[in-house]
């Protein structure tokens, strides 16, 4: 299995999260910590503690731990900074699973900036390091005949004359192992390339086809579940190849480098300390009576304002006018 396979924080959002997974993962690094920020649209008037790593951002309750977020950093629609009266508020649409999300986290300390700073200056950092994480082919990963390091990378070993057996014919270029990736390009044509951080790696082997004994490596599904296989001559070195990749492949997943490097002035506390254990309520709750979290949080389109209240007959009160489209009967069966 790849270490993308068991990585859900940057992908994923999840609410009401256990103890264990509000703590970092390997890899993962807490950034910044901000109090007094209030979860407005689920939470509103509950002052809480937002968290912002490499890979996400994490809301939790003050007054009650087990109320929490966590938002993936991956592909959010749009983030913005709004003013709400004399407040700050951050306001985040994302997609999850054809589901779309809003969120809104306001700051209770009035004049401070560092709410949206330090939200957006992460996301920018894991916005510029997709190489260390996405698996790329034909990129600009060469100059000069030679690999273009990422920060914090380092070539471990470079192979000449590896063929790439992807086509028919196979075509001849050279390996490089590094702590992150491996990365192969084709001698006449640089462009001719792939990039496959260990991130994406599947599965390493050596098999047999017709152009004999080949390195042969499967990435994640993630990525599209690519097949690749490089004939290294000669065995003994195809051999040799494959325990170097094999060892880095196993450092890596014990302490993934996912590439995200910010630092703000002041570092923050490690995250588990900074977060409350939960406790057990002596309370028993009926499961018939279910709702979810993350309706709260669901965007409503492009709206700007409420809708203007109307009677309900059927509830007997006043009520904000119900989109074109939607019923009361439907809106409780999608909380039942």
């Amino acid at each position: 299995m790849s270490v993308l396979d068991a990585l859900w924080e940057d992908r994923d959002v999840r609410f009401d999260l256990s103890s264990q997974q509000m703590k970092t993962r390997p890899g993962e690094v807490l950034i910044d910590c901000l109090d007094s920020i209030e979860d407005t649209k689920g939470n509103n008037g509950d002052r809480g503690r937002l968290l912002v790593t490499n890979l996400r951002i994490l809301w939790h309750s003050l007054a009650l731990s087990r109320v929490n977020i966590s938002l993936k950093k991956k592909n959010p629609l749009s983030s913005e900074f709004k003013l709400r009266g004399q407040t700050e508020a951050l306001y985040i649409l994302t997609k999850c699973n054809s589901t779309r999300f809003e969120f809104i986290f306001t700051n209770l300390v009035p004049g401070s900036p560092r709410l949206f700073t330090s939200v957006m200056a992460v996301h920018r950092a894991y916005e510029t390091s997709k190489m260390y994480r996405d698996f790329k082919l034909r990129s600009a990963l060469i100059q000069n005949k030679q690999l273009r390091l990422l920060p914090q990378e380092h070539v471990y070993d470079k192979i000449n004359g590896v063929w790439n057996l992807s086509s028919d014919q196979g075509n001849l270029g050279t390996f490089f192992i590094t702590n992150v990736r491996i990365v192969w390009h084709a001698n006449m044509n640089d462009s001719f390339n792939v990039s496959i951080p260990y991130l994406q790696i599947r599965s390493i082997k050596i098999r047999d086809s017709k152009f004999g004994l080949a390195l042969v490596i499967e990435s994640s599904q993630q990525s599209g579940g690519y097949v690749l296989g490089f004939k290294i001559d000669p065995v003994e070195k195809l051999q040799e190849s494959v325990k170097e990749i094999n060892s880095l492949h196993k450092v890596y997943s014990a302490s993934p480098i996912f590439g995200v490097d910010y630092e703000m002035e002041e570092k923050p506390q490690p995250l588990e300390a900074l977060t409350v254990e939960q406790i057990q309520d002596d309370v028993e709750i009926d499961s018939d009576d279910h709702t979810d979290a993350f309706v709260a949080y669901f965007a409503d389109g492009n709206k700007q304002q409420d809708r203007e209240p109307v009677f309900s007959e059927e509830l007997g009160l006043a009520i904000e006018k119900l989109k074109d489209g939607f019923t009361l009967q439907g809106l409780w069966e999608v909380m039942s």
